[in-house]
């Protein structure tokens, strides 16, 4: 696709393309999309760690490294981890699910073996530094599968039963998962779309934040998303800013379900003090 069809499909219309320098690299961003429909066929030998060494070139707080990640090919695995994530079969159908940890088990080993105190690992900001360094490196990851053909999406549906996803991935404590991925050739029968994202106007302040006037922007990406839903005959009840709304209504009915991810989190020994 060209530059101006990648722009319009991620921001549902084009109102002005400024000439701006265009490379593959920006081409393989824009284009972009969750796929939850995967072919059978196993990925290339060498492939998985192409993407760790992608992953492992992004930055690094410190260059602590304070992450990891469990690569899952076993079907009976992959069927186990689906059933934890809300049923979600894409996962069991890709030939790849890669599990993305916030781990401080390899620092707190090292701090053991030379005596140091390991009070620190108990300090909320290293578990953000964690799930940051985790998060730059996934992302890092998904850009090198997409720029070789292949197509992903995200599932933090495994952060639901974290404690459960953790003993079948036997992780040791100080470490626990962040979030899912799903790795393999798109199935061309269903193909996945582009969604388009917000208006930049809502999302790019110059300076310092401004709240005020977003709302223009917003009401034009609901007409947009409108249009989207129709198209991709998603059954989305309202708009955008009606759907998002009701989702956080719904995680606040949940709330005791927030209150277990603590615990469990605790437990992993994460007391985010």
């Amino acid at each position: 696709m060209t530059a101006t069809a990648l722009l319009k499909a991620r921001y549902g219309k084009l109102e002005s393309q400024p000439e701006v320098p265009w490379n593959s690299t920006l081409a393989v961003l824009l284009n972009h999309r969750s796929v939850r429909a995967y072919l059978p066929d196993a990925l290339p030998e060498g492939t998985l760690e192409l993407l760790v060494a992608a992953a492992q070139s992004a930055a690094s707080s410190s260059n602590l490294q304070v992450w990891s990640v469990v690569a899952v090919e076993d079907e009976g695995r992959k069927a186990r981890l689906a059933e934890l994530s809300n049923g979600q079969t894409h996962i069991a159908q890709a030939p790849l699910f890669l599990v993305w940890l916030a781990d401080l088990a390899r620092l707190e080993k090292l701090l053991s073996e030379r005596g140091i105190p390991k009070d620190e690992l108990n300090h909320l900001e290293l578990t953000l530094v964690a799930a940051v360094d985790a998060a730059l490196a996934a992302q890092n990851a998904v850009v090198a599968a997409e720029s070789l053909g292949l197509g992903t999406v995200y599932i933090g549906a495994l952060r639901n039963r974290i404690e459960e996803v953790a003993a079948e991935l036997r992780l040791p404590p100080r470490a626990f998962p962040l979030f899912g991925l799903c790795v393999g050739y798109p199935d061309p029968v269903n193909p996945a779309a582009i969604k388009p994202r917000l208006p930049q106007e809502a999302v790019l302040h110059r300076e310092a934040y401004a709240l005020d006037g977003q709302g223009t922007a917003i009401d034009r990406y609901d007409r947009v998303m409108a249009d989207f839903y129709r198209a991709q005959q998603m059954a989305v009840e309202g708009d955008w800013s009606d759907h998002s709304a009701q989702r956080v209504a719904t995680r606040r009915a949940t709330s005791g379900q927030q209150k277990r991810l603590s615990e469990a989190l605790r437990n992993l020994g994460f007391p985010l003090l």
